[in-house]
């Protein structure tokens, strides 16, 4: 059987493409507009997409891991 983490690992531009999708799928949920709209225009104001996606996941699981 194949290693799956292996076979990714060899294929970043897979990994790209898999993560600008779920970014784009994060991007439109109402919990990341919500988390957005709760945020002071300061503390996100020229951060990039990526980096917010990662924020509101990170801010997410801490939640979720109470």
């Amino acid at each position: 059987m194949a290693n799956i983490r292996s076979f990714y690992h060899n294929h970043p531009f897979e990994d790209a493409n898999i993560w600008q999708n779920l970014k784009q799928a994060i991007v439109n949920s109402s919990g990341f507009r919500r988390w957005q709209y709760e945020q002071s225009p300061e503390k996100i104001q020229g951060i990039s997409l990526d980096q917010l996606v990662s924020s509101y996941l990170r801010e997410t699981l801490e939640a979720l891991a109470y």
